[in-house]
């Protein structure tokens, strides 16, 4: 990356969740003809900030929802140029809510982060039978699978999708959070990983692919 200055700017448009900010300095970088990849880079640069100050407590779920808008307006004209230059995530993630459970903004969280954190992600929704997520899995060759729960009631589903995957043989592994889930329940139905908050998903979404 260069010393332009508008890589910090466009990184600090995530931080303040200014929308339009970060829409207007995509367009003029693009205009800039700055390569792709690198505009991506300062905008993720923006969005990792963000997620280490939620972690920390520093900002919190309103703060963060409204940076990932940020990021995902910004995306939204980045993305033909990336796909353009060749520039296409690595890894793809099949994330939703498991059957029976009707809650999102936990998995719209976490969804937003790893965008911003250059995986490709594919959001299912909300209540997810465990052949969908199986499905999912293999026809986007998934490296991943999120699933969500924030009932204690939906939990069982977790297991059985995890049993699900194991049994049609997909590829990807398997990470869980939510409210009611704990590392322990993660271990117990095995699941590959647990997290406990949307930024640490990504910490965690990155240890598993690497």
């Amino acid at each position: 990356m260069t010393d332009n200055p508008i890589f910090q700017q466009l990184a600090d448009s995530i931080k303040a969740g200014k929308r339009k900010d970060a829409q207007a300095l995509t367009q003029t970088a693009l205009d800039q003809n700055i390569a792709p990849g690198e505009i991506l880079n300062a905008l993720s640069a923006g969005m990792e900030d963000v997620g280490q100050r939620f972690k920390t407590n520093e900002i919190f779920v309103p703060e963060v929802l409204i940076a990932a808008r940020a990021m995902k307006s910004a995306m939204e004209l980045l993305e033909p140029a990336l796909v353009k230059a060749g520039n296409v995530p690595k890894h793809t993630v099949i994330i939703g809510t498991v059957e029976g459970d009707l809650h999102d903004i936990g998995k719209n969280l976490v969804a937003m982060m790893l965008r911003g954190a250059q995986f490709n992600v594919v959001d299912l929704g909300i209540n997810i039978s465990p052949a969908a997520f199986v499905e999912a899995a293999k026809q986007h060759n998934a490296d991943l699978v999120a699933l969500s729960a924030l009932l204690t009631t939906t939990m069982p589903s977790m297991k059985v999708t995890v049993e699900a995957l194991k049994a049609a043989g997909a590829k990807a592994k398997t990470m869980i959070g939510g409210a009611p889930i704990t590392q322990a329940y993660a271990d117990s139905i095995g699941a590959a990983g647990y997290s406990a908050d949307a930024a640490s998903a990504v910490d965690l979404a990155r240890q598993l692919v690497a």
